[in-house]
């Protein structure tokens, strides 16, 4: 079973959501947020990424800026832009990019559920950025920014979701980005009542997107309870900020390379290579992966198919995958890239970006060759999750990202 329970939110008046609302805090630098934030002192990256508040150049790390965070957090909420419902609540939160919408469930998830991996991960983390996180949770004592959860579609949740969102929504707005955000409150006792029990049907919750913020949140969840004495399990800070989606609302992008060189290659020798284990064909024309185990590459102003041979992959929940297919077949074997993390001749392409971005920076002379790969589906992601496997790096990209701001989490009530 899978233990969630509802919470006072502490959020934005309607008037205000829109100018406190702003992107989750890791996939921006601190100049991007510094521009978008502007002359806006309601926007939370003055909380997520203060370091905005101080000159451009310093560290982001620095015991000043969590301080700076501190001061802003308390600042917010005594000047009134953002305020604590009067009672525990579930919240229903709604994206919508394009004509896909998805709707999901804003809970208090579990930290012993984290702990004991019932709820569960894909990907591995850094402890640098865990720490980075788990310092900001401290020291406001509240999960500012929401994690991102997926769980399988469930008939009764889905039935309460059409009930709530039959109703006129307390948030509905469209970001600078022109995705679309909506947001209703759920305050009737037997409706709460509901959602905790129709979770407890629920036997995990997967990680989608936010592993680093999941880790942070649990962990000084867990870290609290060992440094008090009187502790009963019923405190709040046994609980995270969690948004959970049924699996078929969400949509996974594809997660594209760019490499620098061809490790010393010539275009024909490269090509040469990649036939032994792809049948690679030249296309006319912008060239998407068409299915699993079939990539498009960009080469010296031209696209290619290329699909992977039967037998040149394993069929185990990660072999299977085109990103350990790619990684072991081209950019291990033929490229000598085999740390994705660290090496310095590969990027990585969000699939929001498009095709055109892999082009323009092959074109442009900072790249040499780009790779776009088939997305992976949630049911791989599951399995992977299931089999207590670790999906390789830069493998799943999710579209729309969680709006911050528009609910946080107090660890003290």
């Amino acid at each position: 079973m899978s233990i969630v329970k509802p919470f006072k939110g502490l959020r934005p008046p309607a008037e205000l959501v829109a100018e406190v609302a702003s992107r989750p805090y890791d996939v921006l630098n601190s100049d991007e947020a510094r521009i978008e934030a502007g002359a806006n002192e309601k926007s939370l990256y003055h909380i997520i990424k203060p370091e905005i508040d101080f000159a451009p150049g310093t560290d982001e790390h620095d015991p000043k800026v969590y301080a700076k965070a501190v001061e802003n957090f308390k600042k917010f909420q005594e000047k009134g832009w953002l305020r604590q419902d009067d009672k525990p609540c579930y919240y229903v939160y709604a994206q919508t990019m394009g004509d896909h919408t998805q709707y999901g469930f804003v809970v208090a998830a579990y930290v012993g559920d984290y702990m004991s991996g019932k709820i569960k991960k894909h990907e591995l983390t850094r402890k640098d950025k865990e720490e980075d996180r788990m310092k900001h949770v401290r020291v406001n004592r509240a999960n500012v920014e929401p994690v991102f959860f997926t769980f399988p579609d469930n008939d009764g949740l889905a039935k309460v979701l059409e009930e709530v969102t039959a109703k006129p929504p307390v948030y509905d707005f469209v970001a600078d980005d022109g995705f679309g955000h909506r947001f209703w409150v759920v305050d009737d006792d037997c409706l709460i009542s509901k959602i905790t029990e129709l979770f407890a049907s629920i036997p995990n919750l997967y990680i989608a997107d936010g592993h680093h913020r999941s880790a942070a949140a649990a962990l000084v969840g867990d870290e609290m309870a060992k440094q008090n004495p009187n502790h009963t399990g019923a405190e709040e800070y046994n609980y995270f900020l969690a948004v959970c989606f049924p699996a078929s609302h969400l949509k996974v992008m594809d997660y594209n390379r760019v490499v620098r060189d061809l490790n010393g290659l010539s275009d024909a020798e490269f090509l040469s290579l990649l036939e032994k284990n792809f049948i690679v064909e030249k296309k006319t024309g912008i060239y998407r992966p068409s299915a699993l185990h079939n990539f498009s590459m960009y080469l010296s102003g031209s696209w290619y198919s290329l699909t992977a041979k039967p037998g040149t992959y394993t069929n185990d929940p990660i072999g299977v995958l085109d990103v350990t297919i790619s990684s072991n077949l081209i950019l291990r074997d033929i490229l000598g890239i085999v740390d994705l993390r660290t090496d310095k001749r590969i990027d990585f392409v969000g699939g929001i970006r498009g095709l055109e971005e892999l082009q323009r920076r092959v074109d442009s002379g900072e790249m040499k060759m780009a790779l776009a790969l088939y997305p992976v589906t949630m049911q791989q992601i599951i399995d992977i999750a299931d089999s207590g496997n670790i999906m390789p790096p830069k493998t799943t990209w999710f579209e729309p990202k969680l709006r911050s701001g528009l609910i946080i989490h107090k660890l003290d009530d």
